[in-house]
């Protein structure tokens, strides 16, 4: 009888052998927590389509960024919901929005001991539901990148560490940076949700933020999933015009977009594990089909090895706190 020569069990034969040759690391300093704040809100709500998520009042914003400062997540994201919405996202660029509200609220009490990230969209503002301003039945992109901008700056205005343009406007990029510098605010970052898919495991984010289209799809500015060549062209785009982090979103059925995007690209990739993915987990674990923490701990792990330096995900308190325990 023949016997291999090379015997990989032999890696694995110990908890501590097997932590010794670890290839992919995981801990609480990759996470990006999302945070909803609703503005005129009097107490939390939850979040119907996502298990545990809730919906802040300005008030509460200081007490939930301290829990997740001490679980050692490095950075926030921002989502508002407005008192008041109109066809042209008016709220999204007011200096006493929800979002500026929350953004100096936060930089207040906290100093420098959080990123905070600002989604820059305008679906959550709008009457119409769609992330640019309607002209007609289209979306007009020249006129949209002149209020993401005005967006931006007004974050900035407010104390934003990165903005986070996620209306998928081509252009969106060059026209936030130049608006950036041009005030003033050349060390304000932006990390562009640079690859963001057409996708359905968008549906319960829309539930929360309140921001499905009233009318229509997001077809025309959205990457067809079917893409992928497409999806590295709009990373590139962004590139070029001075994106400091790029995205891909989502996170599970994009690994191979990721793995492409950090091959090619030396810059920051985040990867987006969007609403649905989280909402799969948690529906299933509740019927108990699956153990939450341990698909949670693979679908985080696969994301990082696929290449992500940072991962946006609604599980990132938990599994902080079970990286911590472990």
């Amino acid at each position: 009888m023949s016997f291999p020569t090379r015997r990989l069990r032999r890696l694995r034969t110990s908890s501590k052998m097997r932590e010794l040759i670890q290839e992919t690391n995981l801990s609480p300093r990759d996470f990006i927590c999302p945070v909803f704040v609703q503005e005129d809100l009097k107490t939390r709500t939850k979040v119907d389509s996502m298990s545990e998520i809730e919906r802040l009042p300005l008030e509460d914003i200081n007490e939930e960024v301290g829990i997740i400062s001490d679980l050692g997540i490095p950075a926030i994201m921002l989502f508002g919901i407005p008192s008041y919405k109109d066809e042209k996202g008016s709220s999204a660029f007011d200096d006493k929005g929800i979002v500026q509200k929350a953004i100096s609220q936060i930089r207040q009490n906290f100093g420098d001991k959080i990123v905070i990230m600002a989604d820059v969209c305008l679906c959550q503002f709008t009457s119409t539901g769609h992330c640019g301003i309607v002209q007609g039945n289209k979306i007009d992109n020249d006129e949209s990148l002149a209020v993401l901008a005005k967006t931006a700056l007004s974050q900035a205005r407010a104390g934003v560490d990165t903005v986070s343009p996620s209306a998928m406007m081509d252009g969106q990029v060059a026209t936030i940076r130049k608006a950036l510098d041009d005030d003033g605010f050349t060390d304000v970052s932006i990390m562009s949700h640079s690859a963001k898919h057409r996708s359905s495991f968008y549906s319960p984010f829309r539930d929360a933020a309140e921001c499905a289209p009233k009318f229509g799809d997001r077809k025309t500015y959205q990457v067809p999933f079917t893409n992928s060549r497409e999806a590295i062209m709009e990373v590139q785009t962004d590139i070029d015009e001075g994106v400091d982090i790029v995205m891909i979103k989502p996170a599970l059925s994009y690994l191979d977009l990721i793995a492409e995007t950090r091959r090619r690209f030396d810059v920051p990739v985040a990867a987006y594990s969007v609403s649905g993915e989280y909402a799969l987990v948690k529906g299933a674990a509740s019927k108990g089909w699956i153990n939450e923490k341990d698909i949670t701990e693979e679908i985080l792990y696969s994301i990082k090895r696929a290449g992500a330096d940072m991962i946006v995900t609604y599980f990132a308190k938990p599994a902080a706190k079970f990286l911590q325990e472990s």
